[in-house]
C-alpha cells in the first residue's frame, strides 16, 4: 500500500515521546520528515537535545508503527539544526499545560541571545492553580528539558519546560 506524507504524519502522530506520553512525537517537532522513496519511508527526526535518553525509544516506536502498518521505513538523525521548542506545536503545549507541566514560554531566538542566557525566564505561571508566584527550584526537572519550579500560592511543584 501506498502512503502520502500526510498519512505518515497521521501514523506518527500516534507515537507518543517516552517522557512525556501525552504528546506525540510529531506534536513535539521531532518528526521533521517522511521521505517516501521505492515504498520506503525514511523518517527524519532531530532529538530535543543530543543527549536524550527517550532518543532509542522514540526511533523503535517509530519504526514499530510503521512495521505496523505494513510499511518498511528507517530512521535518519538529523542534529543541525538543533532542536527547538519553537518546533512544538500549540496543541503539544496544551497538552503540557492540561499534564500540569508549564509550556515553554518565548520563543528560541529571543531567549539564546548571548546574555539573555543568563538571566531567568519570564515568571512561570502555575498550571495547577494559574498563579504567576513561583520560584526556579533547580535548573532540571524530571528530565534534563524541564526545570523544577514551586508555587508559593498553592504550594505544589511543578515542571517547566525550558525554551531551547
Amino acid at each position: 500500500m501506498n502512503y502520502s506524507k500526510e498519512q505518515i504524519f497521521e501514523l506518527l502522530d500516534e507515537v507518543k515521546d517516552p517522557e512525556i506520553p501525552t504528546i506525540s512525537v510529531v506534536e513535539l517537532g521531532v518528526v521533521r520528515q517522511a521521505i517516501i522513496e521505492d515504498g520506503r519511508v525514511k523518517v527524519v527526526i532531530t532529538p530535543t537535545y543530543s543527549g536524550c535518553p527517550a532518543l532509542q525509544t522514540m526511533q523503535d516506536d517509530i519504526l514499530a508503527k510503521l512495521k505496523d502498518n505494513n510499511i518498511e521505513g528507517e530512521i535518519e538523525l538529523q542534529l543541525s539544526p538543533a532542536w527547538t521548542t519553537d518546533w512544538m506545536d500549540e496543541n503539544a503545549k496544551q497538552k503540557l499545560l492540561d499534564s500540569q507541566i508549564a509550556p515553554p514560554i518565548g520563543n528560541a531566538g529571543e531567549v539564546n541571545k548571548l546574555f539573555k542566557v543568563i538571566e531567568s525566564p519570564a515568571q512561570i505561571e502555575c498550571p495547577w492553580c494559574k498563579s504567576n508566584n513561583t520560584d526556579l527550584i533547580s535548573e532540571f526537572g524530571t528530565t534534563a528539558c524541564k526545570a523544577l519550579y514551586k508555587c508559593n500560592s498553592c504550594g505544589q511543584p511543578f515542571d517547566y519546560f525550558k525554551v531551547h
